[in-house]
């Protein structure tokens, strides 16, 4: 069973930057498209980025020229550049697999973009 565990979060002003990390268990990661979510106070989970197993990304039109999603398959990781970011994109901020039969998600790591 792949366990993911989401890291990086943390408060900023908008216009500031963070990286985050998704550090994955289990030796079969890189065959899997994966993806970062989001779920604000009472919406619903959304995919904001993904990644195919070769590298071709994807993105949320809200996010298009201000996040970039890579990944290491060496390391088992997944990482999201968040850049320019805004008040909008306050909250908890998730990593699993793209598509179908979804991991056990993690605990998430909380962005907060506030003045």
């Amino acid at each position: 069973q792949v366990q993911l565990v989401e890291s990086g979060g943390g408060s900023v002003h908008p216009g500031g930057s963070l990286r985050l990390s998704c550090a994955a268990s289990g030796s079969i990661f890189s065959i899997y498209a994966m993806g970062w979510y989001r779920q604000a106070l009472g919406k619903q989970r959304e995919l904001v980025a993904g990644i195919s197993s070769v590298g071709r990304t994807n993105y949320a039109d809200s996010v298009k020229g201000r996040f970039t999603i890579s990944r290491d398959n060496a390391k088992n990781t997944v990482y999201l550049q968040m850049n320019s970011l805004k008040p909008e994109d306050t909250a908890l901020y998730y990593c699993n697999k793209q598509g179908t039969n979804k991991f056990t998600w993690g605990q998430g790591t909380p962005v907060t973009v506030s003045s």
